[in-house]
């Protein structure tokens, strides 16, 4: 990668925007309106706006390795914050993808140094549905089951916040579970049926 191409790469953008709409960099500077906020992974071949689709200003985005919601994570929690109490975007998507490095490492015996306790929150989600992911032979197939069952203890990460549990109640934001296909290209919606799943958690992570 050239850095020098990036700027001039950049300065083509600037010129199709403003051939567009001369307007288009004074409108952008006057504010954001997302209605969803994005929690992705960090890998270079997943970019959030383009595989949705959408344009600057369309989506609030976090991303980190392996698209993790630990609720110590300080970056995490105040990202939620800030989109569900200041924003008030009205959907949460947490996206997976499979063949993820991070999920792939996880799944290794590997001392990784400091990358050890972030990747213990994908070990815990193994650890938690293990009886299931062990009765998968295929190694491959179980490495994209972990991707999917990553997604969805991450989305009920997002909804053990008290941010979205209050905005669920007083305007119905949904959390969304997606995993990016990298060999396909598909956005799939793992329609994740989180009132059953959280039936017998919310006892203790509802808060009033």
């Amino acid at each position: 990668m050239n850095i020098k191409r990036i700027f001039k790469n950049n300065q083509k953008w600037v010129q199709n925007k403003l051939n567009i709409d001369p307007n288009y960099f004074k409108n952008l500077s006057e504010g954001q309106n997302p209605d969803i906020l994005y929690i992705g992974c960090s890998d270079s071949r997943v970019t959030a706006e383009e595989i949705m689709g959408v344009s600057p200003g369309e989506a609030f985005v976090h991303r980190n390795i392996a698209n993790m919601v630990p609720n110590t994570d300080l970056s995490a929690m105040s990202v939620i914050d800030y989109a569900v109490l200041h924003l008030k975007v009205n959907h949460v998507v947490v996206c997976g993808h499979y063949y993820c490095g991070g999920i792939k490492a996880a799944m290794q015996s590997k001392d990784l140094g400091i990358l050890n306790p972030w990747l213990r929150n994908v070990r815990d989600v193994y650890r938690t549905h293990r009886v299931e992911l062990n009765s998968i032979e295929d190694e491959e197939l179980k490495y994209k089951r972990l991707v999917e069952l990553n997604v969805q203890e991450q989305c009920i990460n997002v909804i053990k916040t008290a941010e979205v549990q209050r905005a669920n109640r007083e305007r119905g934001i949904t959390v969304h579970g997606w995993v990016f296909d990298i060999h396909s290209g598909k956005l799939i919606d793992l329609e994740i049926d989180f009132d059953k799943i959280l039936k017998n958690v919310m006892e203790i992570y509802h808060l009033d």
